[in-house]
């Protein structure tokens, strides 16, 4: 790269097979090798002639002759005698020349100095390390999602630097599978995490720890996977000590598990070296929630799967002998079976759940002999056939709550009938409390806004439309995260997140922005007047 850069009077030949040797050895365009030397003797005749003066250099990527000069336009007046000049001057450049004209003035080549020799092999370097770059990315750029091997170039910090032949790519910390030996010169597999653009050039960032790696492996090693007879529907990972998959069969005759284990474990055990000595857990998928949270929770036996579509969570109950062995050590195997079904997870033995029955029979019995006025054998039916809720009661279909045994079409008018007052009560109640906490009437008209709803926004410190219009959607409606609840005493136990301020009414994301919009109105409204009075001080 010196020699191509000593001076533009090097031999042609040696130009030409150094931008060969460069293009080749970086595996990037001669052109952009060309262009780049290009760009160094252009800087460098600027140097020697003048940086005010556009000078152009071309050199021929065939025969390696350069030319080398500036250009010029041709006016009247000339401001500019670098850039400029006049119709006289033009016509000994070239004869007939008029205003407007863009002339080329030929320059004679130049000799590099020390200095100028430097600034251009700095200046071509650059240009191949961007081009090398670019070329990086645009081959790395759509390969994320599949399996790469490489070799352990350096140890940084705990990150791994590997080697991928033609860029290097970066393990990190907590991507790598815990209490893994890695030494320098070792072959790796590791999965493309991610290939990003940033200053320092592409990064291309890998994992051994993601699940989707697990996967990969395993279509390696199970062609039915690979041809897309089996599938895997989802994955779970604790890495370095265990894992789950559920599979799934679209050919009846081949047994998805069996085909992922192999003869005599073949398959399996090809992906357990690979991943360090992890236990697999290979799992039938099912497309009914109940069946694959059994599935998923082995080697327990669950007794009963109960689930709450509004919580969005499962409530799974074993006997008291399968409580351990269903949690896991660590809780890990609630907690692999949570993240394989994308489900909160609660394990509770059959005295837990008889306990937590009883207890919610009797808070609903209580709820409504207090709420209806009715005797306790009244309250106890309603709640034996399905009733949770006021609502439910004051709203149901006449015929529903009439054909309850032991009832009457006049008696389930009389239970609405008081249902609906009582609701009437509490929404009293929650009005009073609402103006008491000071939120202003103008909450109270926006889109599905309830008194209850007033009264949590005023304990919250939101009492006004500009207090709601600040909000997120999310600080407002989003969910509380439910993690799978564990029972070992030694659980880690992490930070609670509360959920949005209204979590508990079951908003949409569609209805939170729908409110929030309808808040933020008033500051739009504002906005045609403040514009009138700015044009009428302007005519002022």
């Amino acid at each position: 790269m010196a020699t191509a850069t000593s001076g533009v009077t090097a031999n042609r030949a040696e130009l030409i097979a150094i931008a060969n040797s460069v293009a080749s050895e970086k595996m990037i365009d001669k052109a952009i090798v060309i262009e780049a030397m290009e760009d160094a003797i252009q800087r460098a005749a600027r140097t020697r002639y003048g940086q005010e003066m556009d000078i152009r250099a071309k050199l021929d990527a065939n025969n390696g002759d350069l030319r080398l000069w500036r250009v010029v336009e041709v006016v009247e007046l000339v401001d500019d005698i670098y850039k400029q000049v006049d119709v006289k001057g033009a016509q000994k450049l070239q004869a007939g020349a008029v205003v407007g004209d863009f002339l080329v003035d030929p320059l004679p080549p130049i000799e590099f100095g020390r200095i100028q020799a430097q600034a251009a092999k700095q200046t071509i370097f650059q240009k191949v390390r961007d081009a090398e770059r670019e070329r990086q990315f645009e081959e790395f750029k759509d390969r994320a999602g599949e399996i790469i091997t490489g070799v352990v170039k350096r140890v940084e910090f705990g990150h791994i630097v590997v080697d991928l032949g033609r860029a290097e790519g970066v393990i990190r910390r907590d991507q790598q599978i815990p209490r893994e030996v890695v030494r320098v010169n070792d072959r790796i597999r590791s999965l493309i995490f991610s290939v990003r653009r940033e200053n320092r050039g592409p990064q291309i960032f890998l994992s051994r720890a993601h699940p989707d790696f697990m996967k990969k492996l395993f279509a390696q090693e199970v062609p039915e996977i690979y041809d897309g007879i089996i599938e895997i529907k989802a994955a779970a990972r604790d890495p370095g000590s265990r894992a789950k998959i559920g599979v799934i069969s679209h050919d009846s005759s081949i047994d998805p598990v069996g085909a992922c284990v192999g003869m005599k474990g073949s398959r399996v055990q090809a992906v357990v070296q690979e991943m360090q000595g992890e236990k697999i857990d290979i799992i039938p998928w099912s497309p009914d929630t109940a069946t694959f949270v059994v599935n998923a929770l082995q080697p327990a036996n669950v007794s009963r799967v109960v689930i709450d579509e509004e919580e969005d969570r499962i409530e799974v109950v074993v006997p008291d002998d399968q409580l351990s062995l269903a949690i896991g050590r660590r809780g890990q195997n609630v907690r692999l079976a949570s993240q394989l079904t994308a489900k909160a997870i609660d394990i509770l033995t059959e005295a837990d759940a008889s306990e937590k029955r009883q207890k919610e029979f009797t808070e609903r019995t209580e709820m409504f002999q207090t709420e209806l006025d009715v005797d306790e054998t009244l309250a106890q039916l309603l709640v034996a056939e399905g009733f949770g809720a006021l609502e439910e009661v004051a709203y149901v279909e006449l015929d529903e709550l009439a054909g309850i045994e032991g009832f009457d079409e006049d008696l389930a008018q009389e239970l609405q009938s008081r249902a609906q007052e009582a609701l009437e009560r509490r929404e009293q109640a929650a009005r009073e409390e609402r103006t008491a906490l000071g939120v202003e009437d103008a909450l109270a008209d926006l889109p599905y806004m309830t008194e209850a709803m007033l009264v949590t926004l005023g304990k919250a410190g939101i009492k006004t439309l500009d207090d709601l219009a600040d909000l997120a959607t999310d600080e407002l409606i989003e969910k509380k995260r439910i993690e799978p609840r564990r029972r070992s005493e030694d659980a880690p136990k992490r930070p609670e997140h509360k959920g949005g301020v209204l979590q508990e009414y079951g908003l949409t994301e569609e209805q939170g922005n729908e409110m929030i919009m309808a808040a933020r109105a008033h500051w739009f409204e504002d906005e045609p007047a403040a514009a009138t009075a700015d044009a009428e001080g302007e005519e002022a």
